[in-house]
């Protein structure tokens, strides 16, 4: 295990992190390192906080309502490419 220390940390912040840990019961410290912990490792992946992917996030929010059909319109002849001369 390492040893860090953080100066300059602003009041704000670490009155959130003091009322985050009395909510869980735990103290700053080891909710400080738990925070550390989510934050550099969902920086590491692909994927959402809580660990889903894309795809898997679209589904969840989308599957309850049994899906959504969209009208696309119709596509028109491609244009001309520009021309470099």
């Amino acid at each position: 295990m390492s040893t860090i220390t953080i100066r300059n940390l602003d009041a704000g912040v670490k009155q959130k992190l003091r009322e985050r840990a009395a909510v869980k019961g735990v103290s700053m410290e080891e909710e400080a390192r738990s925070a550390l912990a989510r934050s550099v490792l969902s920086d590491d992946s692909d994927q959402g906080a809580r660990g889903e992917s894309l795809y898997a996030v679209i589904r969840r929010l989308v599957e309850p309502h049994g899906g959504f059909d969209i009208d696309l319109p119709e596509r028109g002849p491609a244009r001309e490419p520009p021309k470099f001369d």
